[in-house]
């Protein structure tokens, strides 16, 4: 059986070890300069290729479509993929969250792996080379045609990622594809991306805060909460809390959002409000805008200060009870500017893509067009950080690659 594969993220490179492993000609097609540019800089270089964890509670980390993705996950889970790479001499550590990395903190050895694996297996690796079309005919894919010819194949494997990154070729090729065959694409929108603000934070770029707790409500009702660590960037905030809220809200319209910090989540407001109390108390000659250096980070004062629309020169034993609790309040849901969407550029994934409908989750096979499957990104599915999205990637792969 001939098989094609066009593209060579983590997806592709596993759908063609699986296909190859199988008996199968491969070709596997990618029209940048090598294969896994994008797994390249994931994890900021260091690619965190999967999560040591049970598949249950994996399936608690995906976001879009996780019932679409038991078939393939159940069969190739995070243990098989360690195996693999354990396997094929890649050594390899679990970090914080049960993040599993190369040892060696490049992400060019699990690349490698997969490479050496390919080249073992006689996969005829085309690089430079885009797919233009599908060639289609009697209700089946039956190859592809490029710039420098057709293939003509059994099989069909779309893996072409996303549209997030598109320095690293990105671009939504296989959506044009699938569309071609009849497929509906889901409108792709950013996930794990930072969350802009129209103004921006200029003055607080690059400031890091610990312990807090991140919320975003609809139109009022809360749709995330979570602690952990945040940033404050130029045009708005991103750190590991927010990279997950983009997730979770990116399908929400942008002007029923608004976001709060919650500075002091160990406390209740009663609680708080005590140890402000208690701080004003024994410093009662203190100017407010002097007042804070215990309970926020220096640079954060001045912007909590004009949330507050109180005179920031008056000393703290003239506040009323009325404006030390208006302190306690800002203090637990500090407000963000107006929200923004950040650019689908910066995420780190994509969101949309294939209907999942018209995918058979055992197989990824078309259920529109005969021969032609897909895998990864390319496809409406999506979780949080921590290496969800690439075993998604591999667990797709395998399953688009088997012969059936």
């Amino acid at each position: 059986m001939k098989v094609i594969v066009i593209g060579g993220g983590p997806a592709g490179m596993m759908a063609a070890i699986t296909a190859a492993q199988s008996g199968c000609d491969v070709t596997l097609i990618e029209k940048n300069e090598k294969l896994g540019k994008k797994m390249f800089i994931s994890g900021k270089g260091r690619c965190n290729f999967t999560n040591d964890c049970e598949v249950e509670e994996f399936f608690a980390n995906v976001v879009s479509n996780k019932k679409f993705l038991y078939g393939s996950l159940y069969s190739f889970t995070p243990y098989d993929t360690m195996r693999f790479f354990d396997e094929n001499g890649l050594k390899f550590k679990t970090e914080r969250g049960n993040r599993v990395f190369p040892l060696s903190d490049k992400s060019s050895d699990v690349i490698r792996t997969l490479e050496n694996k390919l080249r073992s297996l006689k996969v005829a690796i085309r690089l430079n080379e885009r797919v233009s079309s599908l060639i289609v005919f009697d209700g089946a894919c039956h190859g592809v045609k490029t710039e420098f010819g057709e293939y003509r194949a059994d099989k069909v494997i779309i893996a072409c990622g996303g549209v997030s990154y598109r320095l690293t070729g990105a671009c939504g090729d296989g959506y044009k594809l699938a569309q071609s065959v009849g497929h509906v694409v889901v409108q792709p929108v950013p996930a794990l991306a930072p969350i802009d603000t129209v103004y921006g934070y200029r003055r607080l770029a690059g400031l890091s805060l610990k312990n807090v707790v991140f919320k975003v409500l609809c139109n009022g009702k809360p749709i995330f909460e979570e602690f952990g660590e945040m940033l404050f960037t130029h045009e708005g905030v991103s750190g590991p809390i927010v990279l997950s809220a983009s997730s979770k809200i990116n399908r929400y319209p942008i002007e029923s959002l608004s976001a709060f910090i919650d500075f002091k989540p160990a406390l209740d407001k009663q609680q708080l409000d005590k140890r402000i109390l208690r701080d004003f108390t024994e410093n009662p000659s203190k100017q407010v805008r002097n007042s804070f250096d215990k309970l926020l980070p220096l640079r954060m004062i001045d912007e909590f200060l004009n949330k507050l629309s109180i005179d920031k020169y008056k000393s703290v034993s003239e506040l009323s009870r009325e404006e030390r609790l208006k302190i306690v309040d800002i203090m637990k849901d500090f407000p963000l500017d107006k929200l923004k969407f950040s650019s689908i550029d910066k995420a780190i994934v994509t969101a949309g893509g294939v209907n999942v409908k018209e995918v058979d989750p055992s197989t990824m096979q078309s259920k529109l067009c005969k021969n032609l499957y897909f895998a990864g990104e390319v496809l409406d599915v999506d979780a949080l950080t921590g290496g969800f999205n690439i075993q998604i990637a591999f667990s797709t792969g395998v399953a688009a690659g088997k012969v059936n």
